[in-house]
Formats: C-alpha cells, sequence, structure tokens
C-alpha cells in the first residue's frame, strides 16, 4: 500500500497495542491517512473516536477525556493553525501532568518554508510546554519504516504517563501525498525497496548570484541577464509566452506593478482574490478552470511564470508555475520566508519586475489564445449558473464581488469561498473593485469573524491621503473606507462565533458578514477523500445547526436568503444601509448538489474549449 496509508495504520496499530483507548480528531486534509487509519479503528471496537471542528474544543476535549483516570488520550489534527489551536489545552495538561499525545500531520520537508499552503513551521511547536516532542520523518517504501514508527508511538505512551511527570507529547507527522487507501493494499512487514523514481526534468543552471534579492526594481530583461552568458545577445533574452501569477500581496502597489508587466509583455494575468489584480487588458478570470483542463494546460505551457507574492490556491495554477522551465519570484520576504510553492524558483527578486527595455518579441497568438479560452469559459459558467435552481456557492461569491465598489473591504475564508471568487469572479477595473484580503498565511479556517472584525475597524479609522485631481494638482485629504464584508463558510463562522460576543462599550464596525450554509466542509468533496469510508463523519462533519439561532444567541442582527440572488443583493442592499454588523445566512444547496455543480461547470469549460475554432490555439 502507499507510505502514508501504512504509516497511519502503523501508528494506530501501535496506539491501541499500547492502552489508548480514546481518540479526539479535528477534520483536515494533510491528516486524511490518520482521519480514515482512526475512523476504520473506531469502527472495529478497537478504540472511541471523537470528532471536533475546533481544534481548541478538540484539545479541552482530549483533556477532560484524560484528567480523570490518568490515561493517555490520543490528539489528532490537521497542519498549520489547525496545529496552533492546540497550545491552551497542551498548557494545560503540561501544568496538571495530563497525559495527551498530540500527533499534528504535517507537510513533507520539501513543501516547508516555501509558500506551501497551510504550512508553519511545526517542529518543536509547543516548545517546553510538552515532556518530549518528536520529528516523524516521512514514510518511505523502504526497510526499517514499522519499527521506526512503533519505536516512536511506544516511546510517547511510556513519556507521557511517567511516574512522577506525567504530561503532554508531541508528534510531528510529516504525510506526502498520496493521502488516501488506493487499490493496493497488500502488507509486507517490513516494508520493501522503493523503485527508482521517474527521471526529474532538467532545469535551467542559476547562475551564483540569481538567487540574491534585489533592493529595488529592475527591468525583466535585465532581471533574466543573470542566467545569460557574458557575451548574450540581451535584445531576445525575455521569452515571448510568458505568465504572470499574482497570489497574496499585501498592497496594491505591487498588484500594479505586476498588472503593468503583464500589459507591457502581452502575457495573461491570473490573480488570486488577495492578489487584487483581477485587473487589466491581459487579465484572465478563469484561470483555475482553464488549467485544469489537460488539453489546455498541456497547449498553454509558458516558457516563464512570474510569480508574485504567495500563490496557493488552486493545483491548476501550482500546476503551470511548476511546469514552467524558467520561474521568477518576485517577493520581498528574506530567504527563509520567501514563498517557492513548486520548489523551483529560478530567479528570486524583491519587488516586481518593471516592463523588459524595448520589448518586441510579442506574440499575438498567446494572449489572444487565452483571452478567446477565457471568454468561452466565462460563458459557459454563466449559462450554468443561470440554469442552476437556487441559490448556489458560486453565485454568492460572484454576487458580492459584482456588487462592491471600491470603498468596500472584502475579507474571503479559505477553503470553498476563496476558491469560488478565484474561479468564477470576473476581471474588473482596479479603481472600481473592492480591496480583498484573507488569512492566506497558513490558510486556516480559525479565528476570521474576529480577523474581518479588527480589519473593518481600521478600514473605518479616518486617515489622511494624498489625493490628485484631473489637473494633477495634489492635496492631503481625509479618508475614511466604507462597509467591510466577510465571505465565510458555515464551519469558519462557527469556528470563530466568539468572536461575535463583543462588550457593549466596544467599538463595532459597518460589517456584513456573509455565510455560505452547506451544513460542513464542502472543500472536501473535491479532494481525493471524497466516497471515501466514514467521509460523512471524519470530512463533511455535518452539524446541522441553526446559524441564525447562533447570530441571535451573540445579539446580532440577521436575515437568511434562501432563494436567488436577487434576493442576495437586496439582502446585501438593506444590511450596508442599516450598518453596524449584519449576517447574512446564504443557504445553498447541500454539499454533494454543491460539487456536482463543480464538477459540471469544469466539464461545460472543458467542452467549450474544445469548441474553440483551431486557430485560436497558439502556434
Amino acid at each position: 500500500m502507499n507510505p502514508s496509508t501504512a504509516m497511519a495504520r502503523v501508528l494506530v496499530d501501535e496506539l491501541v497495542a499500547n492502552g489508548v483507548t480514546e481518540v479526539v480528531l479535528s477534520p483536515g486534509s494533510r491528516s486524511a491517512s490518520l482521519a480514515l487509519a482512526f475512523a476504520d479503528a473506531d469502527a472495529r471496537g478497537d478504540l472511541r473516536l471523537h470528532v471536533r471542528v475546533d481544534e481548541r474544543s478538540a484539545g479541552f476535549l482530549a483533556l477532560g477525556l484524560a484528567k480523570l483516570e490518568g490515561e493517555p488520550v490520543a490528539l489528532v489534527v490537521t497542519s498549520g493553525t489547525a496545529a496552533a489551536n492546540l497550545l491552551p489545552a497542551m498548557v494545560e495538561a503540561s501544568y496538571s501532568g495530563v497525559p495527551i499525545i498530540a500527533i499534528t500531520a504535517d507537510r513533507p520537508a520539501e513543501l516547508r518554508d516555501t509558500g506551501a499552503n497551510q504550512t508553519i513551521d511545526q517542529v518543536k511547536l509547543f516548545g517546553g510546554v510538552v515532556r518530549w516532542s518528536h520529528e516523524i520523518a516521512v514514510a518511505e517504501l523502504r526497510q526499517g519504516q514499522v519499527r521506526y514508527w512503533r519505536s516512536i508511538v511506544a516511546r510517547a505512551v511510556a513519556v507521557c504517563t511517567e511516574a512522577g511527570l506525567p504530561g503532554p507529547v508531541h508528534l510531528n507527522a510529516a504525510f506526502r501525498e498520496p493521502l488516501v487507501p488506493d487499490a493496493d493494499e497488500t502488507w509486507i512487514e517490513p516494508l520493501g525497496l522503493a523503485p527508482l523514481g521517474a527521471d526529474v526534468s532538467a532545469r535551467i543552471p542559476v547562475a551564483a548570484d540569481a538567487r540574491l534579492a534585489m533592493a529595488a526594481a529592475q527591468p525583466l530583461d535585465e532581471v533574466l541577464s543573470l542566467l545569460a552568458d557574458a557575451d548574450a545577445d540581451l535584445d531576445h533574452i525575455v521569452p515571448s509566452r510568458g505568465v504572470v501569477v499574482v497570489g497574496d500581496v499585501s498592497d496594491v502597489e505591487t498588484s500594479d506593478a505586476a498588472i503593468a508587466l503583464a500589459e507591457a509583455c502581452g502575457w495573461p494575468l491570473l490573480s488570486e482574490p488577495s492578489g487584487n489584480a483581477r485587473s487589466g487588458d491581459t487579465a484572465v478570470a478563469h484561470g483555475p478552470l482553464l488549467l485544469a483542463d489537460a488539453a489546455f494546460a498541456a497547449e498553454h505551457l509558458p516558457e516563464i511564470v512570474v510569480c508574485v507574492g504567495s500563490p496557493g490556491l488552486s493545483r491548476s495554477v501550482l500546476g503551470l508555475i511548476r511546469e514552467a522551465p524558467l520561474v521568477v519570484v518576485a517577493d520581498d520576504r528574506d530567504a527563509v520566508h520567501r514563498p517557492d510553492p513548486t520548489r523551483n524558483g529560478t530567479i528570486f527578486v524583491s519587488v516586481v519586475p518593471e516592463p523588459p527595455n524595448a520589448y518586441e518579441d510579442y506574440d499575438d497568438a498567446w494572449l489572444d489564445s487565452w483571452l478567446a479560452a477565457d471568454a468561452r469559459a466565462s460563458a459557459a459558467v454563466s449559462k450554468r449558473l443561470d440554469d442552476a435552481s437556487g441559490l448556489t456557492g458560486p453565485d454568492v461569491a460572484r454576487t458580492l464581488w459584482d456588487v462592491l465598489d471600491s470603498t468596500a473591504l472584502l475579507l474571503v475564508a479559505a477553503s470553498w469561498p476563496v476558491r469560488h471568487l478565484e474561479a468564477f469572479a470576473r476581471v474588473r477595473d482596479s479603481e472600481d473593485a473592492p480591496f480583498v484580503l484573507g488569512n492566506r498565511g497558513t490558510s486556516g479556517i480559525d479565528g476570521l469573524v474576529s480577523t474581518a472584525w479588527g480589519a473593518a475597524l481600521a478600514h473605518q479609522t479616518t486617515r489622511k491621503a494624498l489625493s490628485v485631481d484631473e489637473d494633477g494638482t495634489a492635496e492631503i485629504v481625509s479618508v475614511t473606507g466604507g462597509t467591510a464584508y466577510a465571505l465565510l463558510g458555515d464551519l469558519a463562522f462557527l469556528h470563530d462565533h466568539n468572536g461575535l460576543v463583543v462588550g457593549d462599550d466596544e467599538p463595532r464596525p459597518d460589517l456584513v458578514i456573509v455565510v455560505v450554509d452547506n451544513d460542513g466542509g464542502g472543500i472536501f468533496g473535491q479532494l481525493e477523500q471524497a466516497g471515501t469510508e466514514h467521509f460523512e463523519r471524519v470530512f463533511g462533519t455535518p452539524l446541522g445547526l441553526d446559524l441564525a439561532a447562533v447570530a441571535k444567541a451573540a445579539a446580532v442582527d440577521h436575515v437568511a436568503v434562501v432563494h436567488d440572488v436577487t434576493g442576495l443583493v437586496a439582502a446585501l442592499d438593506e444590511a450596508t444601509a442599516a450598518g453596524s454588523v449584519r449576517i447574512i445566512i446564504a443557504k445553498v444547496g447541500d454539499r454533494a448538489s454543491e460539487a456536482a455543480l463543480l464538477r459540471d461547470l469544469q466539464s461545460d469549460v472543458s467542452a467549450a474549449l474544445r469548441d474553440l475554432d483551431d486557430t485560436t490555439a497558439p502556434g
């Protein structure tokens, strides 16, 4: 069987062998192998599994389970802030001598310190709070693995129950894809030797100084000259077929520079929502959908990608970056934290390169092909959504994006909301569009109500700004931002509903929270876990809660929208006019129908691309 599945099953088996009978689990993708192994053990009656969607609550549930009898309890979460949310419970366990074995899933070493999605430094995450911590090496098909896994678990149980000094321990377990069982259930102990892997594609050799960050913007041809021989002809050093990809960035100047570079070179521009660069003559609205079509992706492999900020939302866009032979990464973070999620950055610069000097190597067919395909995708998406009955998740994202103006601030949650916005929102003039932000550092769904509340207060604080009129006259003016909005899934909303519990004397912003309610973790229906046994319990996690009752308990005005886009627009207008904090609960289809809709949308886009005239494809 695949290594991740094998490791998860051995870890669970050894926990059971060492007397662990209670396990608390929070759902996640990177921890999928563990989740399925524990669910199987629960079904067999080997242990009792408890599932909680809030990692902080999960930690304290484990604490309560272990406290009374002093028996060790396993606590399992995925990577990123999910692991960080265990700290309060781990502190209490340490100071009260309660044995908890926290197992945090993690990316393998090659995806760390690269800006990979939902990744933080989890090694010794809890510091001196735990009695012992260990980094479990990523599973591999080689001899000695099973003995190693069993010894680690046995030691963890012994340390956390040690007489005189019981307490929590931490195992950080790296899992490499695939994360779910495959058809091969062959079990060999010890595991056999791994076959040799496929050859790695050759990469362009990089000069010794090419990875040094540059302090100021330079024309792209000068940046690329670092790769050239001393006597190379620099007039044609910039490839004609490029793509600019904008991930999460922190300032509009960076976004504007990315737009300018793409337009100057005649390259398609793909921007994540918090890249704030879905504008300009070369911007592509539906990049993730286009690149998810294998034929389109193969025909549109660029010669160069300029990556701005930290991308990571779409697997198909990451695939484009991964396959590009030349990747320029523009980000102002230091070398340790600089994003390179596909590990194939060629040149790293601190700011977006300026347009190349006297660039003449335009390939009109290249850009035309992208824009023609995007137009076809847009028509296919609109037709499918217009024909759909009721309100859908993509409808909510598109509508919110369409109705907000440049005075608005929009915070978008991780999982489906931000991906719906990335895949389905139209291209807009940057001067008219709202500013979008999100917690994209580790892409957690925790704390988003509070994040939106604080961002709204900051957005609506009066500040000084420079204004230049059409005649070029400049003056200092007072600026106050307009209404702030948050687009959250139901689990993200519930994860931080305590953020609504605020004293009467505390300042309240004008904040409209739009909650897409599909009763559970919808994004898992699009991932490899879909259709696996125990899916609903350990991934879907339907809670069946009345979100209106949650809002009412926090004394926040709210309204439910259950019918169509017209009703949503009316609710947005009313909430915006009313001011203060308001909640709109957008009731969409169940998660299965929403996942089916997304599959249909992708199929429609692929069919539309097949119908394109051959002359629109790049030569």
